[in-house]
């Protein structure tokens, strides 16, 4: 059996092209997926708020491992090697963001490591760094798995086509190979790849090397055990990268199993099957034992993160059903405006800022939150027709419906396994689902292929010619792959606006204006409704003295959310501070409307009524934002200067002395007790 020999029951079928011409149409197709994922990639920002990406954590795990060692190259702070419990969220707090940047990081005697897997560095990152002296960045180690991996699931499908599907048009051939590359939230996950995305990417590459290992084991019994050890090395490596892929490893014995059957090698299947990955196996042991001395602990228990680890209970059945609904029923929100998939933010475990792309039903107890998630059922129909794949072996020989079938075994295997493994998981996120939504797609366009050839004429001997069928048929898998194709594009449109702002606030942090008024905008042409953005886009603004163009984009943010308080906080200074008052004093009570504890609006507003002559007001606002914030240093001082004009000196010279017990370096409240006292 070799992989150039089609299917015996197959009838030849007229080409409308040359292969040269069909090869050229399916390269030109692939290379347009891998433009787009080049095109969509973002590298994380690093939570140290770094650029540069040698201070990301895997190229720092490279450095490491070039001087030696197995854990980071990165200093641990003196004060976190101080603390009593260096895993308590609150005490850790200020070491894991800028300037520390350890969020996630796994803490153990004395030193930094990484929980997430290893293998990317050995494949990918460290051999770079030693044959150019170079470091990677996440966007291009995305881009370089996820190539790897699409390229090796059009290869398995150009494969099933040749050798299964021969009498299907190539441009059907084409759209399946478009599925491929852009329905399986690869495009989203690219764009914004942080270390999380990293370990995702290469496994995903790994597995559909492995899985194209296997057809070709199922398909060439003479090369069959080392087809299959290469299938084992590849999916070891992809275990090292995603631990969780481990139950997956069983399709390596779909062929063993065709061997047994065949009675032909089957030890040195089984052997080829199981040796390599247990010898990686063994590796990623040895790996966790020099590092946490237990085989078994990739440092999640050591983590510090926003929740204790060690704590936590990872897996649970109360999980299964919220997190099944989460990655496969719930319908992602849409509204009217550009990009049209709309995030939705929502309250998980006391955290705030989680976002997903569908409204998130009521958690189970003890639940961690979930993020970015969407269900693929219902947002990417075209997974739907993985139940036509069993179409592909209708009237075949006993040896093509045996072959066929067992491939598709092992790829429903990938996929099943895969999901199932996480949904008893305490969190969902949606770049998780790129572990399993991919063997999915790959099911779909096998059914794509079966759909076809089952009313096609020449499928079966004698077949009449039903054109009916056959365009309505395809006129509904095409509506189904334009809705997929449209959600993961639009999705990862938002998504790349998304991480666009994260790089302007960080380039805001560094002190570079101009540059992060770029990305700002940049973020607003690819999702103009970002309100956000808007917002952060006028402060650079107003902070580089244009007043007018910041005030447009204020209230360019409150067109898009009207109840956006901090635009409506930014609007009022600016307007307050052009001598607008009365417009100032709107903005400030509608801040108060939609949050009545904002201390500094009650401030603000207090000072703005006492421009207006309406003092009585103003001090009652003064004294609502103390009894918001006692330590408000600022109120104490204008409730005070209030109190003096009024010729209250005694009560105006408590409010002074307060105001620099908490501040004792601010210079108009040290002035105003003076001159108050002089008085006096």
């Amino acid at each position: 059996m070799t992989d150039s020999k089609p299917d015996g029951s197959e009838a030849k079928a007229p080409r409308a092209s040359c292969p040269w011409m069909q090869r050229g149409i399916l390269a030109a197709m692939s290379a347009l997926v891998i433009a787009v994922y080049a095109y969509t990639a973002h590298s994380g920002v690093p939570v140290s708020g770094s650029l540069s990406a040698a201070d990301s954590y895997y190229n720092l795990l490279v450095q490491g491992f070039r001087d030696g060692q197995l854990s980071l190259k990165k200093e641990v702070p003196p004060g976190l090697a101080q603390l009593a419990d260096p895993y308590d969220p609150t005490a850790n707090a200020l070491y894991r963001f800028a300037p520390y940047g350890l969020h996630d990081m796994s803490y153990y005697k004395g030193r930094l490591y990484m929980y997430f897997g290893v293998t990317p560095a050995l494949i990918l990152l460290w051999p770079y760094v030693a044959l150019t002296g170079q470091f990677l960045s996440y966007g291009q180690v995305g881009v370089t798995f996820c190539a790897i991996g699409f390229v090796a699931s059009a290869y398995l499908l150009y494969s099933l086509w040749r050798r299964y599907f021969a009498q299907v048009s190539v441009w059907v051939v084409a759209a399946a190979t478009l599925a491929l590359g852009l329905v399986t939230g690869v495009p989203v996950m690219l764009a914004r790849c942080d270390v999380y995305e990293v370990s995702i990417s290469c496994a995903y590459a790994l597995t559909m090397l492995a899985l194209a290992a296997i057809w070709n084991a199922l398909h060439e019994s003479r090369r069959r055990s080392g087809w299959l050890a290469a299938g084992s090395l590849a999916y070891g490596l992809a275990v090292g990268a995603r631990p969780n892929l481990l139950f997956g490893a069983v399709i390596l014995l779909v062929p063993v199993a065709q061997a047994w059957r065949e009675q032909r090698k089957f030890w040195t299947a089984l052997l080829a099957a199981v040796v390599p990955i247990a010898l990686i196996g063994c590796g990623l042991m040895l790996y966790n034992a020099l590092r946490f001395d237990s085989p078994f602990e990739f440092g999640l228990r050591y983590q510090l993160a926003g929740d204790r680890q060690s704590t936590r209970q990872f897996f649970s059945l109360r999980y299964l059903w919220f997190n099944f609904r989460m990655y496969f029923l719930e319908l992602a929100s849409w509204s009217t405006r550009f990009p049209f998939v709309r995030e939705v933010q929502t309250v998980a475990g006391g955290t705030n800022g989680l976002v997903n792309w569908a409204r998130v039903p009521p958690m189970p107890a003890g639940y961690a939150g979930c993020g970015g998630t969407f269900g693929v059922l219902t947002n990417i129909p075209l997974v739907w027709l993985a139940l036509a794949a069993p179409l592909g072996w209708r009237g075949r020989s006993a040896e093509g419906r045996s072959s066929l079938g067992k491939f598709l075994v092992a790829a429903a295997m990938l996929f099943g396994l895969g999901a199932l493994t996480l949904c008893p998981l305490i969190f969902a996120e949606g770049r998780y689902e790129v572990d399993f939504l991919p063997a999915l797609v790959l099911l779909a366009a096998i059914g794509i292929l079966g759909l076809e050839r089952a009313l096609a004429p020449t499928s079966e001997s004698g077949q009449a010619d039903r054109p009916l069928w056959r365009w309505g048929a395809r006129g509904c898998w095409s509506l189904l792959l334009v809705f997929s194709l449209a959600f993961n594009l639009l999705a990862s449109v938002a998504r790349c606006a998304d991480s666009d702002f994260n790089l302007a606030s960080a380039t805001d942090r560094l002190g570079n204006l101009q540059g992060a008024i770029e990305q700002y905008q940049r973020a607003l042409r690819l999702k103009p409704d970002f309100a956000t953005a808007q917002n952060n886009l006028a402060s650079d603004l107003l902070r580089m003295g244009k007043v007018r163009e910041a005030m447009a984009h204020y209230r360019q943010a409150l067109q898009i959310e009207p109840r956006y308080a901090d635009a409506h906080y930014n609007l009022a200074v600016v307007l307050n501070s052009s001598g607008r008052t009365p417009e100032a004093i709107e903005q400030y009570e509608q801040v108060l409307r939609i949050n009545p504890d904002h201390a500094e609006a009650h401030n603000n507003l207090g000072a703005a009524l006492a421009q207006l002559g309406r003092v009585q007001e103003a001090m009652e606002h003064w004294e609502q934002a103390l009894r918001i914030n006692p330590d408000y240093a600022e109120a104490h001082y204008n409730l005070g200067l209030t109190l003096e004009k009024l010729g209250r000196m005694q009560e105006a010279i408590r409010y002074y002395e307060q105001a620099l017990r908490i501040n004792p370096d601010f210079t108009q409240a040290q002035h105003a007790l003076a001159r108050a006292r002089a008085v006096q």
